[in-house]
């Protein structure tokens, strides 16, 4: 019984060793979800972003320490093995990625026209963020259908993006139920970490 329960832990921990993952955006969100992907034995982890570290990043972003670096470049240090690609994504650059050779796809990217173009073509492949800021309760942080989310204007917009691009496909996304708080603050690293460890927790689930 005990090698039974041994080899099953072996062949799920090969499974996520043998994953190949995208994540397009490694700020607040992206950043954990790498952090989280990586230290649960994901090695096939390849990043997309475009940005430096400034000061406003660190109270929520790995590696912001860095200030003026890239991030890619930063965090292919920082976890060794992963595929740094510094590049921004638009919709016209999206359609030239191979999606094929990935086996999931995590979206957490803010601009929505990008964010379109990415669901769309990675479609089924995709999980994806939607709005994080201006929230402070963590415990509000749920995984639904895209389709099915409460309080988030941020979704309701890609709702309606999707609608009119006529797309009827369906997607898991991480969203909060709290209201946006009125409030000049951006992001809440306990919020921005958890989204992240919640992508990271949907994709083990899947492939596990």
């Amino acid at each position: 019984m005990r090698y039974d329960k041994c080899r099953k832990l072996f062949t799920k921990f090969e499974k996520l060793q043998n994953l190949n993952v995208l994540i397009c955006g490694v700020g607040g969100v992206g950043g954990h979800t790498l952090e989280c992907l990586y230290k649960s034995g994901v090695k096939n982890i390849t990043i997309i972003d475009y940005d430096t570290f400034d000061i406003t990043n660190q109270n929520r972003q790995i590696g912001s320490e860095y200030l003026k670096e890239k991030k890619v470049e930063v965090l292919a240090k920082l976890y060794p093995g992963i595929i740094p690609i510094d590049k921004k994504l638009t919709p016209e650059n999206i359609k030239n990625i191979n999606f094929e050779k990935y086996d999931i796809v995590i979206d957490a990217i803010d601009d929505i026209k990008a964010k379109i173009s990415l669901i769309i073509s990675a479609y089924p492949k995709i999980i994806s963020s939607m709005g994080a800021a201006k929230r402070i309760d963590p415990t509000k942080i749920k995984i639904d259908s895209i389709w099915k989310t409460q309080n988030d204007p941020f979704a309701k917009k890609i709702r309606y993006e999707l609608k009119k691009a006529k797309f009827k496909g369906d997607f898991k996304v991480v969203y909060s139920s709290e209201k946006p708080i009125e409030c000049d603050m951006g992001s809440f690293i306990g919020v921005t970490g958890t989204f992240g460890f919640a992508l990271c927790s949907e994709v083990l689930k899947k492939f596990v």
